[in-house]
């Protein structure tokens, strides 16, 4: 009987053969094409800043908070980024901050002793936080671009804080601070921001940087006391304090008491910086007609960034506005619209600089 079948058996299992190997086949390749869509799936995370190897993969971890812990809704984050690398680990202490009257210079001698790193490029800028800190008993060291800052920390890395401004030549502030996440030597040390892009993608560069904190130019006197009480740990007692805010009238572009109240109350002070603003920036206009007459709108968005910054020191408001308009406007390269905001700069430049000359020469 088998031998009558014989052929018909042979075919038979021929075929069963068959559609085991095809079966095989088609399950070998789709295990083989869910691997490839899983792995062009997974994402990635790149340095932006083309660095030879790309960063290890991120995950989102919520900080372990011991004793008094930041509270939610204060001026940081709840959660921020880390990654697995061992030199991104925090040796960073973080104390809740509690509710307090208004601050003055006085309070910064609660700090007497700490060391900070600024980073800012800017000079009048520099005088501004120097001036806030002027006789509070911090150390301040200043660095005029990230370059600055990774040489000062090579010889000496014992700084509490640096305050890094995100736009510095050679090396800027993003850049810097990858790279001292990077160092296990510099896990002590928190890195703040300072810039005057408020934009989510802006500060959320600065987070995935490594930047711990964002403090908004111009400075507030609250924010930067609130940044210094939550990392120095223990400090001493308050001492009282005069809390006394002056009040001087605002003339057409100039609102004194604001200037004022950036530079602590001090008049003297704000004196200088607005001495200094005139030799820098009296004649901006013309400088930035000129950049944007040979097509170099990099360099004038260059300019109006310190020019924004700056005129927020002073309480120069209007001039504030115009220039943020003029530097959103410099996206505009076919219509050129800029130069109609222009006009308006130099017209409120001019009745500024004669508002502070005139200022100036009644102190003097």
């Amino acid at each position: 009987m088998f031998l009558e079948y014989q052929n018909e058996i042979i075919a038979f299992i021929v075929f069963l053969l068959l559609i085991i190997i095809y079966l095989l086949i088609k399950l070998n390749f789709q295990a083989r094409r869910e691997y490839t869509v899983k792995t062009l799936n997974t994402p990635h995370n790149y340095d932006s800043f083309n660095v030879s190897e790309p960063l290890l993969q991120e995950e989102k971890v919520e900080l372990i908070e011991e004793n008094d812990a930041i509270e939610e809704g204060s001026f940081r984050a709840k959660e921020e980024t880390v990654t697995q690398n061992e030199h991104r680990k925090s040796d960073i202490i973080i104390r809740k901050v509690p509710k307090h009257e208004k601050i003055t210079k006085q309070h910064f001698k609660e700090f007497a002793g700490i060391r900070i790193l600024v980073a800012e490029d800017n000079l009048i800028n520099q005088k501004v936080i120097a001036g806030l800190l002027a006789d509070s008993g911090i150390e301040i060291t200043m660095a005029n671009d990230g370059q600055e800052v990774l040489d000062i920390l090579e010889k000496d890395n014992n700084y509490l804080m640096i305050l890094m401004d995100a736009h510095m030549p050679r090396i800027n502030g993003l850049e810097a601070t990858i790279i001292i996440r990077e160092n296990s030597n510099y896990n002590h040390i928190v890195v703040v921001a300072l810039s005057g892009d408020t934009a989510p993608d802006d500060i959320k560069k600065m987070s995935e940087a490594g930047m711990k904190e964002y403090l908004e130019k111009p400075l507030r006197m609250d924010s930067l006391y609130d940044v210094f009480y939550a990392y120095s740990g223990p400090v001493q007692e308050k001492k009282e304090s005069d809390d006394s805010y002056i009040e001087v009238p605002m003339t057409k572009e100039l609102h004194r008491d604001k200037g004022l109240a950036v530079c602590g109350g001090d008049e003297s002070f704000y004196f200088e910086i607005l001495n200094e603003f005139i030799h820098t920036y009296a004649d901006s206009a013309y400088q930035l007609r000129t950049l944007l007459t040979s097509s170099k709108e990099k360099a004038a968005e260059k300019l109006l960034l310190d020019i924004t910054g700056v005129s927020a020191n002073i309480g120069a408001e209007t001039l504030n506005k115009i220039a943020n308009s003029l530097k959103e406007a410099l996206e505009d390269t076919q219509e050129k619209t800029y130069f109609t905001i222009l006009e308006q700069y130099q017209i409120h430049l001019e009745i500024l600089v004669k508002d502070i000359e005139e200022f100036m020469t009644d102190k003097s």
